[in-house]
């Protein structure tokens, strides 16, 4: 058995870490990231944490070299092969090197979007109990709540909360969405992940 206090455990200070167990019990709890904070959580849990790739970031200091994230003009690429290959080419590019980038032009009204965002909040912010009705590993549920993927697969976890809905080529019925975002007025087609990111303080 291992011993010291929990937070201690979670990150990752006692010598006979268990990161099986630590990844079964983060997932068997069905609250994700946010459950964390919820509980009160005050260090980072070793299963965020990447040895491997441990760096002294200096970002926002004087010393780092000022970069900003990637913009992605779609303005006439339905209209034109040649942009919409060159456009494809710097989501490419900003994927592997930052691994998201800002959209502009892309028709969708900033209502919609806002409604989305705060959709989306409502979801995350709710009662922990409702959102578990939700967590699951089964890719074949058109709607469900979820903290990393590839939970098990990858070398670190990702500290990402995410509610994932398939629209297309059929949309799930309105009542199999969550409530508190059911009736958000959206125009997106496909596989549509929507996260919720926090920072520990």
């Amino acid at each position: 058995m291992v011993s010291g206090s929990s937070d201690e455990i979670l990150a990752g200070k006692v010598s006979d870490y268990d990161r099986k167990s630590e990844l079964k019990s983060f997932d068997d709890s069905k609250l994700g990231v946010k459950g964390l904070l919820d509980a009160g959580l005050t260090k980072i849990p070793r299963m965020f944490i990447n040895e491997q790739h441990k760096t002294d970031m200096t970002w926002g200091s004087r010393e780092s070299s000022p970069e900003s994230v990637p913009i992605i003009d779609f303005k006439g690429m339905d209209k034109d092969a040649a942009l919409r290959t060159q456009i494809i080419k710097k989501v490419g590019e900003a994927c592997e090197k930052w691994g998201f980038f800002q959209v502009v032009n892309h028709g969708i009204p900033e209502s919609v979007l806002n409604d989305m965002i705060d959709g989306i909040r409502r979801f995350h912010e709710q009662d922990a109990e409702t959102k578990k009705e939700y967590y699951s590993r089964d890719s074949q549920k058109k709607v469900r709540f979820i903290s990393n993927f590839d939970l098990y697969q990858a070398r670190m976890a990702n500290w990402r909360d995410s509610l994932s809905c398939v629209m297309a080529p059929n949309p799930p019925l309105p009542e199999q969405l969550p409530a508190v975002c059911r009736y958000v007025n959206t125009c997106f087609y496909g596989f549509q992940t929507f996260d919720v990111i926090r920072p520990v303080n």
